[in-house]
């Protein structure tokens, strides 16, 4: 095992399910960047709609190839609302690192 950090987000997977069509790799990570602002904000007092949300990041994550945020998020839908603030943490590291990535790749 290498000392290299590990990614959030598995770009490979998501730009092999584009079929390498690196505008819709783009337009799906700026989609889920801007949903996301709005996730972290929900975040901060999840209520009700806790498992919902949850359900929503999971679902989003996953498509993105973010698969331990999926992962994290399919925990709190079940119910566990403690994990909204780890659960937003790991959120805010996905989009920084989306957002370095399509800098780097001239799409951000």
């Amino acid at each position: 095992m290498s000392g290299a950090p590990q990614n959030v987000v598995d770009f490979d997977y998501l730009e092999g399910y584009a079929a390498g069509d690196m505008t819709v790799v783009t337009e799906v990570l700026a989609l889920f960047r801007g949903q996301a602002e709005g996730w972290i904000t929900q975040l901060e007092a999840p209520g009700e709609g806790w498992r919902d949300l949850a359900h929503t990041i999971k679902g989003a994550a996953r498509a993105i190839g973010a698969g331990a945020l999926g992962d994290l998020a399919d925990r709190g839908e079940r119910g566990d609302a403690s994990l909204a603030p780890q659960l937003k943490a790991m959120l805010a590291e996905t989009v920084a690192e989306i957002e370095g990535y399509l800098t780097r790749i001239g799409g951000g």
